[in-house]
């Protein structure tokens, strides 16, 4: 008791607020509450589901704002940005290999130009960085104050984001995966920018090369079990993936946090 006084008695004087001080306690509040409600609004159905859509937000820019040390801290920096986009390349490379893998396989459903796939996908980049966010700066920050060894908060880490992700049978080893992975390389090098390029080419990857009927249109919670095919033969036809694939990205809310959906 003496000791939480005397501490609170430093603080005082140091001019800082107490309250903003982290803890572990705090922190597995603020990670549970967040993990919470982001699954509410992926279980909830709508109309009552687009109601939510700002309770998460606002609760994860409260307290990230609360906790705010600046944005180099978050990883928003040059600081080891060449050194760090390897992940990029071997992201890039995977993803290479992939695409061949579907052509060869006939299972390939890509836009049909550049330009469209840019039109197609440019909102699930940002939405690439925003996730990328949740991961690294909100989740990961405060599990390492929670767990004594890093590996321990990378393995709880990605275990959320993979239970994110359910019901979905692609996407859930593929982000638990990821995550892990994402999360060493980060506290490696402290960079968000390469993290969320290569996260954005890996979703894309899965979203053109693996058939539908298996990824439900990369739909995760409610919406994948909602998900129905327009046509038996939507894999096939590149005119009828990108009519799908836009509509997801304008209408399937179920799976967002925010504007964008919850692709890997």
């Amino acid at each position: 008791m003496e000791a939480s006084l005397s501490d609170a008695s430093v603080l005082n004087a140091g001019g800082l607020d107490a309250s903003r001080v982290p803890s572990k306690r705090r922190d597995l509040i603020e990670s549970a509450g967040g993990f919470a409600l982001i699954l509410l609004v992926m279980w909830t159905p709508r109309p009552y589901q687009r109601a939510l859509y700002l309770v998460p937000v606002l609760w994860i820019a409260d307290f990230t704002w609360l906790s705010f040390k600046g944005w180099r801290e978050m990883g928003w920096r040059q600081a080891n940005l060449l050194r760090s986009f390897w992940v990029v390349g071997v992201a890039a490379a995977m993803a290479a290999i992939s695409v061949a893998i579907s052509a060869r396989l006939g299972t390939l459903h890509a836009p049909a130009s550049p330009f469209l796939l840019v039109k197609t996908y440019w909102g699930y980049a940002i939405w690439s960085y925003e996730q990328q966010f949740l991961l690294l700066d909100f989740f990961l920050t405060r599990s390492m104050r929670m767990f004594s060894k890093p590996i321990h908060a990378a393995c709880a880490v990605a275990a959320v984001f993979a239970l994110a992700h359910l019901p979905n049978p692609v996407l859930v080893p593929m982000t638990a995966l990821w995550g892990f992975a994402a999360c060493l390389i980060f506290l490696k090098y402290r960079n968000l920018w390469p993290m969320g390029l290569a996260h954005a080419i890996f979703g894309i990857c899965v979203a053109v090369a693996v058939p539908a009927h298996l990824t439900h249109n990369m739909r995760v919670g409610l919406g994948y079990w909602r998900f129905r095919p327009r046509t038996h033969d939507l894999q096939r036809r590149n005119s009828d993936q990108m009519v799908s694939t836009q509509a997801w990205v304008k209408a399937d809310a179920a799976t967002r946090l925010s504007a964008r959906q919850a692709l890997p």
